[in-house]
């Protein structure tokens, strides 16, 4: 969908979940598999469509008092949080309630049926409270690609239902990897790699915001570098 806001990848330094702050446009958020314990930043998000929280750790129901202002929400993916209770009924109700406007939740479609029951049978929430542990400070993260987000088989399949849903643009977060069993060398390859593709994804989402004359000026400085890349090969390769 075109003029979606996307953000696949960032930088590689330590970022706070508290960056959705400053990103009041973006239509989805992928967070799966993370360690997201409050959605109080995703309420500053006020395009806010899609939201993927699966397998996390938010702690209480009465975080959704954040997304309860958010018009254009329609997909949440709250699943695998301790959230969710001993009861998916009970669980799933207080969601609806609480969300009377989503379409999916938990990669389920919502039903008429099911809105009328949440109604009834739902638990009001009420705003979380802050002074308790896991919800009041930021959360440090680095962005990654899509690629590289699951551990397992089944969350690398599950995280691809996921983005296939929501292709248009995400917002995507992962912890820091834990390379520390790697021989020294293999860590500093793998840092490398990592670093080089995040700084890659980093550049292509820039260039969206870039008008001609600025997407003429990469341009140009991006076939200087090529060449100069090219002649010093040649250099090596006389040498």
């Amino acid at each position: 969908m075109a003029g979606t806001q996307m953000l696949g990848a960032a930088h590689s330094a330590a970022l706070q979940i508290s960056i959705c702050r400053e990103m009041p446009s973006l239509e989805v958020i992928t967070l799966s598999v993370n360690s997201v314990s409050t959605l109080e930043p995703m309420s500053w998000c006020r395009q806010l469509s899609e939201l993927y929280l699966r397998r996390n750790r938010i702690p209480s129901l009465a975080e959704l008092f954040y997304l309860k202002d958010l018009p254009r929400l329609r997909v949440l993916w709250l699943a695998e949080n301790p959230c969710c209770g001993p009861d998916p009924h009970l669980y799933r109700m207080t969601v609806l309630r609480a969300l009377p406007h989503l379409q999916t939740l938990d990669n389920q479609t919502v039903t008429e049926e099911e809105l009328s029951r949440a109604l009834m049978e739902g638990e009001e929430i009420t705003a979380p409270d802050r002074g308790g542990t896991g919800n009041g400070g930021p959360e440090p993260y680095t962005l990654s690609t899509m690629n590289a987000t699951a551990e397992t088989q089944g969350d690398l399949l599950s995280f691809s239902e996921e983005a296939s849903s929501s292709a248009q643009g995400q917002l995507c977060l992962k912890p820091l990897a834990r390379n520390r069993f790697l021989p020294f060398s293999q860590r500093e390859a793998v840092k490398s790699h990592k670093n080089r593709n995040n700084v890659l994804a980093a550049i292509l989402l820039l260039l969206q915001d870039l008008d001609t004359e600025a997407l003429e000026a990469v341009h140009q400085t991006v076939v200087s570098r090529l060449q100069a890349l090219h002649k010093q090969g040649l250099q090596e390769d006389m040498e």
